[in-house]
């Protein structure tokens, strides 16, 4: 795979183009197999859909996409790296979810797997048996689930109890194996982070990983700002050898040096674009009916206190679901894919600054929040956030101090792999998950030798792991870098 300096001994070994979590963890990866590595980066720091910035005020830091990161804390790529020794300190909630309800309680979602069953009543035995099965077996099931699915799975029994369960629709199982609406709430919240209707064949699995992921790591988030993550993997990428540019975009693979490999941490739509006719037609056409699925319209808010929500216990959460009953839930999800802005939206929402006061002045606050609408949408949904926030937190209006809107062109801009705003990088439905960017042995590898895909567009998928990157990296080590 040469670059445009033409044939003979390469520069490196490998060059990412893109400083992503997954880009930098394919580049670790190669490093820490003695490979020299070069990270081109387009913007002037790493980070991809993990950034941190002051968005609305001085002193107001804000995660400009990812803000919860339990794949990041159980990351099994990520675990096995020094990340804290280059800066990355995990932070807890007390709970790492709460979803209030109509009649001013919430259900929380609590690290202890007991206590939070205890809470949901009526519904704590059925949860412990709908959850309490795939918490013990999950060190059996992750590698499993987050990596290819081609491929012959190594415990196949346990991957088959899950996928049982999780190939249903989110609201199907809610409704037969759950009674209550606390509990039903809480698992149709959680199955919601897939963004496709929760009617959908494959939404149950979202939910369950979640919930699974809520016992085994927690919902956690880095001290200072999901900017720490791309942070301590660059500085620890250096402390290897390796080497990264930021400030340096890549329009094609000919402004590249001479390297025996190239990975590309960017979405298919791009890939085209860098490797120009390199790729055969076939291979393009199968690329260009990669599918999205719905955007998000982000909302930051700089707030002279903390949000004030009716529900007790809300505010030992890190993360709030605001959406009601499931059925509210999965109107307002249904929408996007049917090409309309939900009138009630499903809000996720972050109160960081209420256990890391990094993140905004003394006495100050944070908010992060977002809710899905069509692909590409271009229009407003302020309104319509802080509504639907307002009738679980009255008053929160009158504590904004400033506020940044990003709809999905502002998203993409940001972050080119979002395309149309799409926060999973690609439709997670079935076909999405199995066939990521499309059905090939080997996902990551392209028809052309020595170039590979390793961006959220790969399997596992969305999500900051840095296990695109991994899958990517090894399949370079056992081909043109062995």
């Amino acid at each position: 795979m040469a670059g445009r300096r033409g044939s003979g001994r390469a520069d490196y070994d490998a060059v990412v183009v893109g400083a992503g979590p997954n880009g930098l963890a394919a580049a670790i990866v190669l490093a820490q197999a003695g490979r020299s590595v070069l990270v081109r980066e387009t913007a002037p720091t790493v980070g991809g859909g993990a950034r941190t910035e002051e968005l609305t005020l001085p002193g107001f830091r804000h995660d400009v996409c990812s803000g919860f990161h339990p794949l990041g804390a159980g990351s099994p790529l990520f675990r096995r790296l020094p990340l804290a020794d280059h800066g990355l300190e995990w932070v807890e909630a007390d709970a790492a979810l709460a979803h209030p309800l109509r009649d001013g309680s919430a259900a929380l979602l609590r690290r202890s797997l007991a206590e939070t069953a205890d809470g949901l009543g009526p519904d704590g035995a059925a949860y412990l048996r709908l959850v309490g099965p795939l918490v013990r077996d999950w060190p059996l099931l992750e590698e499993e689930i987050l990596g290819p699915l081609l491929r012959v799975p190594r415990r196949p029994l346990a991957l088959a109890r899950f996928g049982l369960l999780a190939l249903r629709s989110a609201q199907g199982l809610a409704r037969t194996r759950l009674r209550t609406e606390r509990a039903r709430a809480l698992f149709a919240g959680c199955a919601a982070h897939s963004t496709m209707p929760l009617e959908r064949p494959g939404t149950a699995a979202f939910g369950l990983v979640l919930l699974t992921f809520a016992h085994t790591v927690g919902w956690p988030f880095p001290r200072g700002g999901a900017q720490a993550i791309p942070d301590a993997l660059a500085s620890y990428l250096r402390s290897l050898g390796g080497e990264i540019r930021t400030d340096a975009p890549v329009e094609c693979l000919d402004d590249l040096p001479r390297t025996r490999a190239v990975l590309c941490d960017v979405s298919p739509r791009a890939l085209v674009g860098l490797a120009g006719d390199r790729l055969p037609a076939r291979y393009v056409r199968a690329l260009a009916r990669y599918r999205y699925g719905p955007g998000a319209f982000k909302l930051d808010l700089a707030l002279d206190g903390p949000i004030p929500w009716t529900a007790p216990g809300a505010e030992a959460a890190g993360c709030v679901h605001v959406g009601g009953p499931l059925a509210e839930v999965a109107a307002s999800e249904r929408a996007p894919s049917a090409g309309s802005a939900p009138e009630r939206p499903f809000v996720l929402v972050g109160q960081h600054s209420r256990f890391d006061d990094t993140r905004a002045p003394a006495g100050k606050h944070t908010a992060w929040a977002y809710g899905h609408v069509p692909n590409g949408w271009r229009g407003d949904a302020t309104e319509a956030l802080e509504a639907q926030i307002e009738r679980f937190a009255p008053g929160l209006r009158e504590r904004i101090l400033a506020r940044h809107a990003a709809g999905p062109p502002e998203l993409e801009r940001r972050n080119p792999n979002l395309v149309g705003g799409d926060v999973n990088a690609g439709l997670p439905d079935l076909r999405g998950i199995v066939a990521r960017p499309i059905a090939r042995p080997v996902p990551y590898a392209t028809p052309v030798p020595g170039l590979f895909l390793c961006s959220a567009s790969t399997p596992p998928g969305g999500g900051v792991h840095g296990l695109c990157g991994l899958g990517a990296a090894r399949a370079a080590l056992r081909g043109p870098l062995r």
